[in-house]
C-alpha cells in the first residue's frame, strides 16, 4: 500500500444508482471507502472486478468498509447509457452504490477517472478512514492481498469518526 500523502479527490458524478442517497468521501470519513471503477462492457470488470468488490461489499461490515462502483466510460459510450447500466446492474445483480463518472470535456476521459489518474478498467482504490487514497490497483488483485490491505486500513486507528450513517 502507499503511504498517505493527501485527502482523495472527491467523486464528480452525474448519476447515481442503487442508493437514495449518493455519498460523498467527506460524509464517509472514519470508513475505508473500497472504490471499483468499471466500464460494463470490460471482460475483466465483469469476470474480476466487480465480483470482487461484491465480495468486499457482503464480507465488511458497512461500519468499517464502504463499498461503491465508479462507472467510468471512456469508450463505446453510446452502449453505455443509464438505461443500459440499469439492466446491467440488475442482471449483475450488483447491490452496492454505483456512481456514474462525469464525463471529460471534449470526449475525453471521465472526471473522476482523470482526477485519479487510472490507466483503465477495472480499477480499485482504497481509501483509509482518514480519508486519504492509500492503494489504487489496475487489473486484477488477489482477493488475500486485498483482504490483507483492507484490514491493515481498518486496524488503524480512526481519527476521525464516521458522520451520519450513509448505509446506502
Amino acid at each position: 500500500m502507499t503511504a498517505p500523502t493527501r485527502p482523495a479527490p472527491a467523486i464528480e458524478a452525474v448519476q447515481w444508482f442503487n442508493t437514495e442517497t449518493p455519498s460523498t468521501l467527506d460524509a464517509l470519513r472514519g470508513r475505508v471507502v473500497v472504490i471499483e471503477a468499471f466500464q460494463m462492457l470490460c471482460p475483466g470488470c465483469v469476470s474480476h472486478g466487480l465480483p470482487q468488490a461484491t465480495r468486499i461489499h457482503e464480507t465488511f461490515s458497512r461500519d468499517d468498509v464502504f463499498v461503491f462502483g465508479l462507472h467510468s466510460v471512456f469508450e463505446h459510450h453510446e452502449a453505455q447509457g443509464p438505461t443500459s447500466l440499469k439492466a446491467f446492474l440488475h442482471e449483475y445483480r450488483i447491490a452496492f452504490p454505483v456512481a456514474v463518472d462525469a464525463p471529460g470535456e471534449a470526449g475525453g476521459l471521465p472526471v473522476t477517472m482523470t482526477r485519479y489518474g487510472m490507466q483503465g478498467t477495472p480499477t480499485l482504490v482504497l481509501i483509509g478512514r482518514d480519508g486519504h487514497r492509500r492503494a489504487q490497483h489496475f487489473g486484477h488483485v488477489a482477493d488475500l492481498r486485498l483482504g490483507a490491505e483492507i484490514m491493515a486500513l481498518i486496524a488503524e486507528p480512526a481519527r476521525v469518526r464516521p458522520s451520519g450513517n450513509p448505509r446506502v
